[in-house]
């Protein structure tokens, strides 16, 4: 059995993503391995990106594997406006890939699994200019 594709996700405000992604830039943080690849400003943000509804949609994709959005359409009885508009979300999240083959367009899975990785001190760290906590290991 294959070890599933899993993506790992942070919560961290804009300007906390941005002290230290300028962290990295300075070569002051070097980003592990299980880092967050995915980041939202908020536990709101991700809650409606990752809706039950979402959840759902994502399964459907991974399991059928439809050659079409029409035919997720037809799985998921959701009307092409409001599919449309959730797969461009998940897509931007980068949890989604559409690609063009002829002349439709499939969605596809990215991850099997989301891990939320969510490290209660991060916020101090980042903001004192210190993108390592007291354990040694880097924040998210």
């Amino acid at each position: 059995m294959t070890k599933p594709h899993v993506v790992q996700v942070g919560i961290a405000s804009y300007e906390q993503q941005k002290a230290r992604l300028m962290a990295i830039a300075r070569g002051e943080h070097k980003p592990g391995r299980d880092d967050p690849k995915i980041w939202f400003s908020s536990m709101e943000s991700l809650a409606q990106v990752l809706s039950s509804k979402n959840q759902l949609l994502l399964e459907i994709i991974a399991v059928s594997k439809p050659a079409s959005i029409g035919d997720l359409e037809q799985l998921t009885g959701r009307r092409s406006s409001n599919l449309s508009r959730s797969l461009k979300t998940l897509q931007h999240y980068g949890l989604v890939s559409l690609s063009k083959e002829g002349k439709v367009v499939v969605p596809r899975t990215v991850y099997e699994r989301v891990e939320i990785n969510l490290d209660l001190l991060a916020a101090s760290r980042w903001q004192s200019g210190s993108p390592s906590g007291h354990d040694g290991h880097a924040a998210a």
